[in-house]
């Protein structure tokens, strides 16, 4: 018995050599992009609820440091905005991010930027996504009197 000789074609190659590797190719380079975009989309939805949670978290800190003589004397509660604006940027950097505080009338503003670190996008050179948050705090006065 002969060894059986593969088909060839008639330009003298295989019929189906090299057929499957530019299909192939394409194939797993849209792959990889597509999970390029899921981790790093990923990365920048947890990027922006930190910055959401450290902006909270700053104006809740700003918002308890209030005018203590007026709140002593019963008068509705106000803001000490110096104490206010040095404690939610006091919070910021102990959290090492950079944001802005603003207060108006009773309500404190917090707004952050940070950056949060890419894996696939670092291959065509985006290391870092900037996100923002932002959050407010306000001072509502409390119940005074004999509670029902």
């Amino acid at each position: 018995m002969t060894p059986r000789r593969p088909t060839r074609h008639r330009n003298g190659g295989r019929c189906d050599e090299g057929s499957a590797t530019v299909f192939l190719s394409i194939t797993v380079l849209g792959l990889l992009v597509l999970i390029g975009l899921v981790v790093d989309g990923g990365a920048k939805i947890r990027g922006i609820q930190r910055a959401d949670a450290l902006a909270a978290d700053a104006a809740r800190v700003a918002g308890q440091r209030i005018d203590v003589p007026d709140a002593i004397t019963g008068q509705d509660p106000t803001l000490d905005t110096r104490a206010a604006t040095a404690a939610a940027r006091a919070y910021l950097t102990a959290r090492g991010v950079t944001g802005t505080v603003t207060t108006t009338g009773t309500t404190v503003t917090v707004t952050v930027t940070d950056s949060t670190p890419t894996v696939f996008l670092g291959l065509i050179g985006i290391h870092t996504l900037t996100v923002n948050g932002r959050a407010s705090a306000t001072l509502v006065p409390g119940i005074s009197g004999a509670a029902p």
